[in-house]
C-alpha cells in the first residue's frame, strides 16, 4: 500500500511538472504574438484620436514616459505618444489613471494638439458596471466625444464637471461616480500638459522617464 502511494504521488508529481513546462512554453511562444497584437490596437485606439493630418510618424515608437502621480493617477510612469510633422510636433496621446472609478482604476488616453485643444479620448481598461459605468467604452457609447474640442483655461474651467456638479459634460443615469471621476482624470491630464507641453513636446522617443 505504502509503495502504490509513493508511485501515485510520483506520477502526479511527473505530471505537475509536465504541466507547469507546458504552460510555460506556451506562454513563451505566444507572448511575442501577444505584445504585437497589443501595440497594434494600441496604434489602432491612438489613431482614432489623433488624426493622420496631423502626423507623418509612427505614434506608438514615438514614446516617452512621464511620472506625474498627482496628475495622473499613479506613481508608475505612464507612457505618452509625440504626433510629429516633417520633424515638428503636433500633438501628444497621453495615457492616464482614473484612480477613482466605482470599480477601482480607469486607464484612458486623451489627444491633444500642440495648442491644448483635446482631439479624441478613449478607455483603455476599466472595470465599471456593465449597463451602467461601461458607458465610457466607445463601443457601447458615444460619451467619450463630448471631450473633443474641449480646451482648459481660466475661462472654461468651469464647464470641467459632470451637469450634476454644475459643469457642462453629462452624467449616466444612475451613475454619476464614473463619469466624475472620468472628467477629473482628463482634466488632469490636460492641466498637466499645459503647464509642461514645451517640454514634453521636445522630449526624444526613447521612453526614459520625464519628471
Amino acid at each position: 500500500m505504502k509503495k502504490s502511494m509513493i508511485k501515485n504521488g510520483l506520477i502526479l508529481g511527473i505530471f505537475a511538472l509536465i504541466c507547469t513546462a507546458l504552460v510555460a512554453m506556451v506562454n513563451e511562444l505566444t507572448s511575442a504574438q501577444i505584445k504585437q497584437q497589443e501595440t497594434q490596437e494600441l496604434g489602432r485606439i491612438i489613431q482614432q484620436i489623433i488624426p493622420a493630418q496631423l502626423h507623418d510618424n509612427s505614434l506608438p515608437e514615438y514614446c516617452i514616459l512621464i511620472t506625474a502621480p498627482s496628475a495622473l493617477g499613479t506613481q508608475n510612469p505612464m507612457p505618452a505618444f509625440i504626433a510629429t510633422e516633417k520633424g515638428k510636433p503636433t500633438a501628444i496621446a497621453m495615457e492616464t489613471i482614473a484612480p477613482d472609478g466605482y470599480n477601482g482604476n480607469i486607464r484612458i488616453i486623451v489627444g491633444i494638439d500642440a495648442q491644448g485643444v483635446v482631439l479624441g479620448v478613449r478607455t483603455l481598461a476599466q472595470q465599471e458596471t456593465p449597463g451602467l459605468g461601461d458607458k465610457i467604452e466607445i463601443r457601447k457609447s458615444d460619451w467619450v466625444n463630448s471631450f473633443k474640442g474641449m480646451v482648459l483655461n481660466a475661462t472654461t474651467a468651469s464647464q470641467w464637471k459632470v451637469k450634476k456638479d454644475g459643469g457642462d459634460i453629462d452624467e449616466f443615469t444612475g451613475a454619476t461616480i464614473t463619469p466624475r471621476a472620468y472628467v477629473k482624470a482628463v482634466k488632469n491630464t490636460l492641466q498637466y500638459f499645459n503647464q509642461h507641453k514645451a517640454r514634453l513636446l521636445k522630449q526624444a522617443p526613447n521612453c526614459e522617464t520625464t519628471q
